[in-house]
């Protein structure tokens, strides 16, 4: 059974993925400003 993905050319899918993918990279930031760097930081006082 053949799949058409041509259903998802418009633009809202790019914008879509961007979105998502902007939000997992603020995430990203966030975890290691409030995670990573307070641990780094702790640990080589």
């Amino acid at each position: 059974m053949a799949i058409d993905l041509s259903e998802f050319d418009h633009p809202a899918w790019l914008t879509a993925a961007g979105a998502g993918l902007g939000y997992l990279l603020i995430l990203a930031v966030f975890t290691v400003a409030l995670f990573v760097v307070p641990y780094v930081v702790f640990t080589t006082l």
